[in-house]
């Protein structure tokens, strides 16, 4: 798929890391860094407009590295870019950590993954169709 693509950062396009990932990385464009401490969250400009084709949308997600070593995630994950939208791509960025985090100009902070989704025409009605498990919610299926 080709998606049209204006790069106002000092970076490279986003790229895949391996043949086969999903996600494509997204890089820090900042003037100077951004320091997060801990619980503080900021969004982070990627120097990016995007045009997505309709019927797709861009998944901004975490990336693990970042989570597990320092307790850095994307706070609104999944975050989306419909199809309409042309602004600057923006990761809003949240220190789940107890200690401060320096992001700098050029890191790698996210992921974008790019995935087709349905339109929905809702019906109504009064009756759902019956299932095994039927409204059980969170947890009903024990803890293990």
């Amino acid at each position: 798929m080709n998606i049209k693509i204006r790069n106002l950062s000092r970076h490279p396009l986003p790229e895949y890391a391996s043949a086969l990932a999903a996600g494509c990385d997204l890089r820090a464009n900042l003037d100077q860094p951004v320091t997060l401490g801990p619980l503080e969250r900021a969004m982070i400009p990627t120097g990016l407009f995007l045009e997505i084709p309709a019927g797709y949308e861009g998944q901004v997600r975490p990336r693990s590295g970042l989570a597990a070593k320092h307790g850095i995630t994307v706070l609104n994950a999944p975050g989306t870019i419909d199809a309409d939208y042309r602004g600057e791509v923006k990761v809003v960025l949240v220190n789940l950590s107890n200690n401060a985090f320096t992001i700098n100009d050029g890191e790698r902070i996210a992921q974008l993954v790019v995935s087709s989704h349905a339109g929905v025409v809702w019906e109504e009605t009064t009756e759902l169709a019956a299932t095994e498990r039927g409204s059980g919610g969170f947890g009903h299926t024990g803890l293990h």
